[in-house]
């Protein structure tokens, strides 16, 4: 019963097969090789356009190093208060951007709106230098309470941003959950919708360690490749890389990867709300879900061998209030979660409560 994150479990056997074959090869180093060459011009066909793409071991570092190319040190970035920004990257976005401040907007909602943007902007100051100025909006896709923003959604937020003079980046940890979720091409949900930079997320997908930072305003990818070396962040065998997204993206393995994790939070949340003493805080979406439950319970199911984390009172919305004796945890599936775990889960879930009972 592993719930408690898509990036505990393994690589698919498919990206660890094309790895092997990449692994028995020789080829130049730092990305200069046919792995990196084709993984790249398969992202150029996925998304349907020329961009520039560089691979990097974190989502992080992809974070942190896209931003560092949107905004100054003494710029700022709006972000949902929830966002894996502002916290749980510790500081490395702003190290990385050299000071940059992260504004937090939409507390005690799943996910930004144009009037959270709308109201920023019309309350922000404008005595430079004296206020900050923002320069970029970074938006979480799926949102750090297992939301989706659909297409006319992200298409609205970037068109506020760029009104106002800023560069749109997404967070796509989970992005290939989203699409499948949504059901609508990559280039749809990304640069049609007005994004610049997407940090593509396929570690918590199937991969074994991979992200991909996808410029599709290539003007601002300037000096990243500085930056990432810079950083620590050019892998010398960058083959690695290329042949693990050479392989997750063949014959859409990615998308059926994230779609199998969607499925399985969907039979897990049918089962979940069937359950009178349970609540899911928000709408499953994606892969994760959120649920309000005895705290006796908790501790039963971690007995039980189940693995999920309780997560903080301050991400649920705002018209929901713990009560005494009632947790608040989060579950996520994966690539290789199984019916058998999700139907153990809820059989000691029944068991707690029929025990209860006596």
């Amino acid at each position: 019963m592993y719930f408690g994150s898509d990036n505990q479990t393994g690589a698919s056997s498919k990206v660890m097969e094309m790895l092997a074959q990449a692994n028995s090869e020789y080829t130049h180093g730092y990305g200069d090789d046919q792995w990196t060459y084709q993984g790249t011009d398969n992202l150029k066909t996925l998304f349907e356009c020329d961009l520039d793409v560089f691979f990097v071991a974190t989502g992080t570092a992809a974070n942190s190093l896209a931003l560092s190319c949107l905004a100054q040190p003494w710029e700022a970035i709006l972000c949902h208060s929830s966002a894996h920004i502002i916290v749980d990257e510790s500081t490395a976005p702003e190290f990385f951007t050299g000071g940059s401040r992260m504004l937090p907007l939409a507390g005690g909602e799943g996910k930004m709106t144009p009037t959270h943007l709308q109201n920023y902007f019309k309350n922000a100051g404008s005595d430079y230098p004296h206020n900050v100025c923002a320069r970029a909006l970074s938006v979480t896709q799926i949102s750090e309470s297992g939301l989706v923003y659909s297409t006319n959604e992200i298409g609205e937020l970037s068109h506020i941003a760029k009104q106002q003079g800023l560069s749109v980046h997404m967070d796509g940890a989970r992005f290939a959950n989203a699409i499948a979720s949504l059901g609508c091409t990559p280039a749809e949900m990304t640069w049609k919708a007005g994004v610049d930079v997407l940090c593509l997320g396929a570690t918590k997908c199937g991969a074994l360690s991979l992200e991909a930072v996808v410029f599709f305003n290539k003007h601002l990818s300037k000096g990243f490749t500085q930056r990432r070396k810079r950083s620590g962040h050019l892998l010398s065998k960058g083959r690695l890389f290329g042949a693990q997204m050479v392989g997750w993206l063949k014959d859409s393995h990615w998308l059926d990867l994230a779609t199998h994790a969607n499925q399985q939070a969907k039979k897990l949340s049918d089962a979940l709300v069937a359950i009178d003493q349970l609540e899911l805080a928000w709408p499953v979406q994606a892969n994760e879900l959120f649920v309000i439950m005895p705290k006796g319970l908790a501790t039963h199911l971690q007995s039980a061998g189940a693995e999920f984390y309780e997560w903080s009172e301050n991400t649920l919305p705002e018209t929901i209030k713990l009560a005494n004796g009632q947790t608040y945890v989060r579950l996520v599936t994966s690539f290789s979660t199984q019916d058998s775990q999700c139907e153990l889960f809820i059989e000691n879930i029944t068991d707690y409560f029929e025990n209860q009972d006596r």
